[in-house]
């Protein structure tokens, strides 16, 4: 007989358990514990934001996938992105995914600019958050969120952070002049923590250096 799957996002330990005693040990007392059981492992990775995500949804109808979202605390609409720098090749880079209405599109590419260079990986961490909000409104999407692990991504975009760089300049004006087609909301997740969504795009930023 199959088990269920118990998927931790918020508690002591996030992940995913296979008995209910393990999960509610690491929820019990936890102040705004969010935990689920599902009957697959693909399900439960999809409640913790994994890429698997897009796959299990799109089997949904338009309601169930409204209703999933909504219980799950994701919007239709998101993306984790990341950024990466070779220090070998001086090419820095981004990689990620955008997950539209469980529809998921993969967001990588690089860059060898020498001015842009030399901000190291926060030129692919800015590459690849435009590179979600261009592809979003390509899509006709009107709000997106965007999942990101330097605190950079939205202070530059907002305008809480000066910008003296090329780079910082040119991504705060773009997000200037798309604000009226797209509204933005910036989540930030501790990088290299565990999180699913953010381990996938680490990894596809990499991959655009070739580190990986």
């Amino acid at each position: 007989m199959a088990g269920k799957y118990y998927a931790v996002r918020k508690g002591k330990t996030p992940g995913i358990y296979r008995t209910w005693e393990e999960c509610k040990e690491l929820v019990d007392g936890y102040s705004g514990a969010q935990y689920k059981s599902f009957r697959t492992l693909e399900e439960a990775q999809a409640y913790l934001g994994n890429s698997s995500a897009g796959e299990i949804r799109k089997e949904m109808s338009n309601t169930q996938k409204g209703a999933d979202c909504a219980e799950n605390g994701l919007p239709e609409v998101y993306a984790f992105v990341d950024g990466s720098f070779n220090s070998l090749t001086g090419m820095y880079g981004y990689g990620g995914f955008l997950i539209v209405k469980g529809e998921r599109h993969v967001l990588q590419g690089s860059g060898c600019d020498p001015e842009m260079a030399g901000m190291r990986n926060v030129a692919g961490e800015i590459m690849g958050s435009m590179a979600a909000m261009e592809k979003a409104m390509e899509l006709g999407v009107k709000e997106l969120a965007i999942y990101y692990d330097y605190m950079g991504i939205e202070m530059w975009a907002t305008g809480a952070w000066k910008r003296n760089k090329q780079g910082t300049i040119a991504y705060y004006e773009y997000v200037q002049q798309i604000r009226d087609r797209l509204s933005l909301t910036f989540i930030k997740v501790k990088g290299h923590s565990g999180v699913e969504g953010n381990e996938e795009a680490d990894l596809l930023a990499r991959q655009a250096v070739g580190i990986v």
